[in-house]
């Protein structure tokens, strides 16, 4: 449908928890589950990066979250509803801080959703490695959560530039 304006780091909207959305609202979802993955699609054709984005990025208000990861998948008001105790510390970055600023963050090693389809069937999957870190990345943002918050420590922030030259092959953005 639309390419749509990414919303950067610094914009209020970016920390404001959005609502699930109900039954009544769920049509209103599937407009803006194909803005999501044209905006994504659009991010991965400029810049290389990108496999998921979530609708506070481009200012909708909806607990949505599209996926390109190994398929498209549309997650509504997705929720972690369990996650182990161990963690892993994976280079992270956001399309909402331009693909330009890096950091490891910390996340748990698996974690269990439950969301919805967009016909409204209730789903539930459990996923570790990269796809559960992506999970827990995208879900922060409807819940106003952003990866820097997650960061380690500020000694990993960097450059694009200094992640590609000194850690890309150790993340989950490899060539």
């Amino acid at each position: 449908m639309t390419v749509r304006t990414t919303l950067q780091l610094g914009d209020p909207e970016l920390r404001d928890p959005v609502p699930p959305i109900d039954e009544a609202e769920l049509a209103d979802a599937h407009p803006t589950a194909e803005d999501l993955a044209d905006t994504l699609a659009d991010w991965v054709r400029r810049t290389g990066y990108g496999r998921g984005i979530a609708a506070p990025q481009i200012g909708a208000r909806q607990r949505l979250v599209y996926l390109a990861f190994d398929r498209p998948t549309v997650l509504v008001n997705p929720e972690i509803v369990a996650r182990s105790e161990e963690t892993w510390e994976p280079w992270d970055t956001c399309l909402s801080f331009s693909v330009s600023v890096f950091c490891r963050v910390r996340r748990s090693v698996w974690v269990e959703v439950e969301y919805q389809s967009l016909d409204g069937r209730r789903r539930w999957l459990r996923a570790d490695g990269e796809l559960g870190e992506l999970l827990q990345h995208e879900i922060d943002h409807v819940d106003g959560v952003l990866a820097v918050d997650r960061m380690t420590s500020v000694d990993t922030l960097c450059m694009r530039s200094e992640f590609e030259r000194r850690h890309r092959d150790e993340s989950p953005y490899r060539p």
